[in-house]
């Protein structure tokens, strides 16, 4: 037996649970389960995370070969086996919290999501809604804007959250207004001991 014979059976065995446990949290989410999903997900990457890239190329999961470039001669990032496995989990994290309306989760696993595939465009559409719910309305309506160009199947539900998203947009930018006429027409003393305080 060589050395790497232990290595690749490890490896190999990893990616296998990491595979079960996503599916444990594929059955929970189906069923409605969305905070008893995460667990397993998170399960799964822990054992996914950190695996040696020499090791995946030693049982047939990477490949050796130097990467392949673009028209412009720029690396192709070769997605693994693995990594096609960690942007799922992300990306089904991503609408766990969403579901749970934890939007903070969601931009940060929408981000793992979008860091290895930045054309997810229903993960991108799951930021922008995180990111409106959150009170970063252009921001969101910015990223809903590219996902209705890119993504034009979703264009309804789009459409929905931009509407939303201005609308609040500009409920907050009154509110402010009227605020700010309010302190611009107070005495002069009210206004020095309201700033000091």
């Amino acid at each position: 037996m060589s050395f790497q014979e232990p290595l690749q059976s490890a490896t190999a065995q990893k990616i296998e649970t990491a595979r079960q446990k996503k599916d444990k949290g594929d059955q929970a989410y189906k069923q409605g389960d969305t905070k008893g999903a995460l667990m397993p997900y998170h399960e799964a990457l822990m054992f996914l995370k950190g695996l040696d890239k020499n090791a995946l190329e030693s049982i047939g999961v990477g490949s050796s070969a130097p990467p392949p470039k673009d028209k412009d001669g720029k690396e192709i990032k070769e997605k693994t086996e693995v990594d096609e496995l960690i942007e799922k989990i992300y990306a089904n994290m991503s609408a766990c919290h969403l579901k749970n309306e934890n939007w903070k989760r969601v931009v940060a696993t929408a981000d793992q999501v979008l860091s290895k595939n930045e054309t997810h465009y229903k993960v991108l559409y799951r930021k922008g809604k995180a990111l409106g719910e959150l009170g970063f309305h252009e921001k969101a309506v910015k990223i809903l804007e590219v996902v209705k160009e890119k993504s034009p199947a979703d264009a309804v539900a789009v459409d929905e959250a931009i509407a939303k998203f201005r609308k609040l947009d500009k409920e907050s930018e009154r509110a402010h207004k009227n605020k700010m006429r309010g302190f611009l027409n107070r005495p002069e003393k009210e206004k020095a001991s309201a700033a000091d305080a």
